[in-house]
């Protein structure tokens, strides 16, 4: 029996389930474990878990699993839901530089928010009904209407699954302007539904809104709540010095044992 000490928090309802790991207690390779913790019937419930475990060069490193219990490609909102928990293990002060699984990252905290610098993206694609980049995580952004009656679920799952984004899939993410404002709902993969946010979906989508002339810095509304942007272009178009900005917060913490 192994007893696993937890944390949980949420960035805008996006949950995750964090683990301090700088002794190596947890065995990363035990995917049916995260899988299980992560479980919202029979675990604790979380869309992701996330490890910190100690980094040479870095102050800690991100080691994330999606909820199905393989590991994922960066998460925005586990980002910053993790720079807090560093925060809160007194393992940072104020700033930090960390390495995920997409390369160095530098955030800040200030009383619960966090600004986490994410990667530079160059490399968009642009349909004529959507736009496709990768910000950490592959990402499809279309533009709706009514945003708050569409079917999220079953167009994002067709779209996730089919085979123009196989075999790794993608995630998917409907917006919409309202005034000043960009709403975003998402299909998330490796969670398989609708999450209440994703930092690297909302970060896709404020600069496929940028494409369309909307200004750093955007002002996006999830269903879990609000969320900032911004970034610059630089002389070739590419997009440079992003920032994602939202809250993270625990929700509680406990332990479990695990035969």
């Amino acid at each position: 029996m192994i007893t696993i000490p937890f944390y949980k928090y949420q960035g805008t309802g996006n949950d995750f389930i964090l683990l301090d790991n700088r002794s190596l207690f947890f065995d990363r390779t035990r995917t049916d474990i995260v899988a299980a913790l992560c479980h919202r019937r029979f675990g604790i419930g979380a869309d992701g878990l996330i490890l910190l475990q100690n980094k040479e060069g870095y102050d800690f490193e991100m080691v994330y699993f999606n909820a199905d219990g393989r590991e994922g490609t960066m998460c925005g909102n586990g980002g910053r839901c993790i720079v807090q928990f560093a925060y809160d293990l007194k393992v940072i002060g104020s700033q930090t530089r960390f390495l995920a699984v997409d390369g160095p990252h530098d955030a800040e905290v200030d009383e619960h928010w966090v600004r986490l610098h994410m990667k530079d993206v160059d490399d968009i694609q642009q349909h004529s009904n959507y736009v496709f980049m990768n910000t950490g995580s592959p990402h499809y952004v279309a533009d709706v209407q009514n945003i708050d009656s569409y079917e999220v679920v079953p167009v994002g799952k067709e779209i996730r699954y089919s085979s123009a984004f196989a075999p790794g899939g993608t995630n998917v993410n409907f917006m919409e302007k309202k005034g000043d404002r960009l709403f975003v709902r998402t299909y998330e993969r490796g969670v398989e539904d609708e999450t209440y946010s994703c930092g690297t979906g909302v970060t896709a989508a404020a600069l496929s809104a940028a494409l369309q002339g909307m200004t750093s810095p955007i002002s996006v509304q999830t269903v879990g709540g609000p969320l900032k942007v911004s970034f610059n272009r630089d002389e070739t178009g590419r997009f440079v010095n992003i920032y994602l900005m939202g809250p993270a917060k625990q929700v509680f913490q406990g332990s479990v044992d695990w035969i």
